[in-house]
């Protein structure tokens, strides 16, 4: 990032988000900067297992408490299609060799198929129930407790539903309007309400995720013009099922000019597990090419509450495009985990672990394979 833009003004106060114009509030951001990387100690805190790929064949469990990692026979590589369950003991997988979804422990144990029908991917819904969706984009949910019942299924009408909401049935979608694509909140259940517009959709300006609890949903939209460079770059909102105010969480505009949140996945804000706080890639735009003129990506996490930005820039990266490496919080919310090739040392891509505490980025392994096309973590959970 460019240091005379990307610098932390006073803050005069947030404003709320109305829907009638683009606020340009300015923001304090706390900068967090331990510049070394710091080799791991013989016992790290907190403890538990990431699941990654060490090579292109399998998904892996690197075990902190023990230091070490193996591959999980009859898996692949995953990232969209893997989830942690919401007390971060279990893992919904596709089996490599059978190519039904199934859950297991995260440390590959007590393997169990979820769905015996054709499925794009199995979500968690709630801690005792699942949610399916199907090649043809239909949407049921089943309980654990009757997988074996076909008409345990309940199918939500989620057509254009894109994410459906946690414990509810609230959905962001897509509509268009006058020709634009946008998102919008919508009530699966109630045909007669009215969609709450949200923003457009458009690539690299359009990551959103639900909270763990499905009591917010957090969407990236538009911010001010930066006449610098002469785009609106992105801002991070979040918005109340039920309600029709959105508010505004980040103001870069003023901050930073204009800058992208994440890449080109939608769906990779990522909540802490509490529900407390969210983190994300901030990228410095450089020009009117939001893939190619771009400065460096670094870590950025917001308090939900408070609307309190850290900033935390002992590691940033220009590898972000079309994809920064995945943030995946510790199960007690204090560290995220990532894949990181620190610039100049010939290692590749390192197991990273972020204290957010104190800014310090630890190593705790080496090797991390692109698998996918890039090195990601996939989970991080609690050893069995």
């Amino acid at each position: 990032m460019k240091i005379n833009r990307f610098l932390a003004f006073p803050l005069l106060g947030l404003l709320l988000f109305l829907g009638i114009g683009q606020a340009d509030a300015q923001q304090q951001i706390e900068q967090r900067c331990q510049q070394n990387i710091a080799a791991r100690p013989a016992t790290f805190e907190p403890g538990g297992i990431i699941l990654t790929s060490f090579d292109g064949d399998s998904l892996w469990v690197y075990d902190i408490d023990n230091a070490t990692r193996y591959p999980l026979p009859e898996t692949r590589p995953c990232l969209a299609n893997c989830h942690l369950s919401p007390d971060a003991n279990w893992l919904t997988y596709l089996n490599a060799q059978t190519g039904v979804f199934g859950m297991m422990r995260v440390d590959g144990t007590q393997r169990t198929p979820l769905v015996a029908g054709a499925a794009s991917d199995v979500q968690w819904w709630s801690a005792d129930e699942i949610l399916v969706w199907t090649p043809d984009h239909r949407a049921y949910l089943r309980s654990l407790d009757a997988l074996d019942v076909e008409e345990s299924r309940e199918y939500l009408p989620a057509s254009s539903a894109i994410a459906i909401q946690p414990g509810g049935t609230y959905a962001l979608t897509l509509s268009s309007i006058n020709g634009t694509i946008s998102r919008a909140l919508v009530n699966l259940e109630d045909d007669e309400s009215t969609p709450i517009l949200l923003a457009p959709d458009r690539p690299y300006f359009n990551a959103a995720s639900w909270s763990p609890d499905g009591r917010q949903l957090a969407y990236v939209g538009r911010g001010a013009l930066d006449p610098e460079v002469n785009l609106v770059g992105a801002e991070l909102f979040v918005i109340q099922p039920g309600s029709a105010i959105p508010r505004q969480l980040t103001y870069f505009s003023s901050a930073y000019g204009a800058v992208r949140i994440n890449g080109f996945v939608p769906d990779s804000l990522s909540w802490s597990p509490d529900g407390t706080q969210i983190a994300f890639w901030v990228i410095e735009l450089l020009g009117a090419d939001v893939e190619a003129n771009t400065g460096t990506a670094e870590i950025h996490v917001v308090d939900v509450t408070t609307g309190q930005v850290t900033a935390y820039c002992g590691f940033v990266t220009n590898e972000h495009t079309p994809n920064p490496s995945r943030l995946v919080w510790s199960p007690d919310g204090t560290h995220l985990a990532l894949a990181g090739n620190v610039p100049g040392d010939d290692r590749g891509y390192l197991l990273l672990a972020l204290n957010l505490e104190n800014g310090v980025f630890t190593e705790l392994s080496e090797g991390i394979f692109p698998a996918l096309g890039r090195p990601d973590v996939v989970a991080w959970g609690l050893r069995p």
